[in-house]
């Protein structure tokens, strides 16, 4: 398991690198050019720049997250092809300076779903939190307040997407989950050959929560859909980003086995917890079991049982200590976790090496 931490950019991110540093285990950093909209080629002089700042406190930068795919893509729209191009090209200027992992998603309109951005829980911490009857009756320009007001650029909420919103959602009236399939089935068999040529395995990220939100159609929800978009193609590029909190927020995703049954088309692993209530709300908590519904402990040790060799990272975490931070992404918890996870492989280390003994 190589160890990411996931970084914004300067003046882009509360958490420096120096911080990020001190984080034992951590050798890389995940990262993307967030002020490039979806659709627009990343700059070869960008991502050198980028490359720049972590070479200057070691850090690779072998995991990208993400290269955003264009709306008319995911639409199917005669436009979408000038966007597959632009994606082509930012596949290739990535992978002059060793990008490895291209992590992408293939959700409508925005990616990912939250009702409240800083949650309190029972110790005074804050998190996010999904409240499935406001989500039912929420109005999305509500959270896109909320996201505003937050001071941060969001990832899957970018200023670009909010001006267009309203636009994105009537696009997708005609729009089905059979319709999405297909069109990412095109985005894929024409970018996977370039991956291909570049070493670069493109992961897919699965939809957060795994159902369909605001009517919007969603289909990397369960094992049966990671099964499917899998065989579409036997590229050695076509690969999965494994998010325990996205497929955890179902309770009938059973993490462990999914992991021990693809766990050799999985590039990149997002380790993280969530707590699900009875009535289907979820809010994200620390990565220890104990504190949540996701099995960590077993989801770890599937990891090691099956060799796991990819990059991984601890994903979203709490806001603890009156920590000043875009939500989801403070640097304490995540640290935390990443110590868990660490103690966690650490101690499978040690029994495997007893019984080798």
């Amino acid at each position: 398991m190589r160890m990411t931490f996931r970084w914004y950019g300067e003046n882009n991110d509360s958490v420096s690198l120096e911080q990020i540093k001190q984080i034992p285990g951590v050798e890389g950093l995940v990262w993307a050019l967030h002020h490039r909209a979806a659709g627009e080629v990343w700059p070869e002089e960008e991502v050198l720049e980028v490359k720049k700042q972590a070479d200057a406190y070691g850090f690779h930068l072998d995991v990208v997250e993400s290269i955003n795919v264009h709306e008319d893509i995911k639409l199917g729209k005669e436009t979408r092809n000038e966007y597959i191009e632009n994606y082509k090209t930012s596949l290739r200027n990535v992978a002059k300076i060793g990008a490895k992992v291209v992590c992408f998603n293939f959700m409508p309109v925005f990616d990912w779903t939250r009702t409240d951005l800083y949650k309190k829980l029972e110790d005074g911490s804050t998190a996010l939190f999904y409240e499935t009857s406001k989500v039912n009756d929420m109005n999305p320009n509500d959270l896109i307040e909320q996201i505003t007001n937050s001071g941060y650029t969001m990832p899957g909420w970018e200023p670009e997407r909010l001006k267009t919103i309203k636009e994105s959602f009537k696009s997708y009236e005609e729009v089905d989950e059979d319709q999405l399939w297909k069109n990412l089935e095109y985005f894929l068999k024409e970018v996977l050959p370039v991956a291909e040529e570049e070493d670069i395995k493109l992961a897919i990220h699965p939809d957060d929560p795994p159902w369909p939100v605001f009517n919007l159609p969603r289909i990397i929800t369960s094992e049966q859909a990671i099964e499917r978009y899998l065989s579409i193609s036997d590229s050695p590029s076509h690969c999965l980003t494994l998010c325990s909190g996205s497929l955890g927020a179902n309770p009938n995703n059973d993490i462990p086995a999914i992991i021990r049954r693809f766990h050799n088309r999985i590039a990149f692993a997002h380790i993280r917890n969530v707590r699900i209530y009875e009535n289907g709300d979820f809010i994200e908590t620390s990565h220890r079991t104990k504190d949540g519904s996701v099995p960590i402990d077993d989801i770890v040790k599937a990891y090691h049982e099956t060799g796991f060799k990819g990059y991984a990272r601890p994903d979203h975490g709490r806001h603890l200590w009156n920590e000043q931070c875009r939500p989801g992404y403070g640097l304490y918890d995540r640290a935390l976790g990443i110590m868990h996870l660490w103690g966690l492989w650490d101690a499978y280390e040690l029994v495997k090496r007893k019984e080798r003994a």
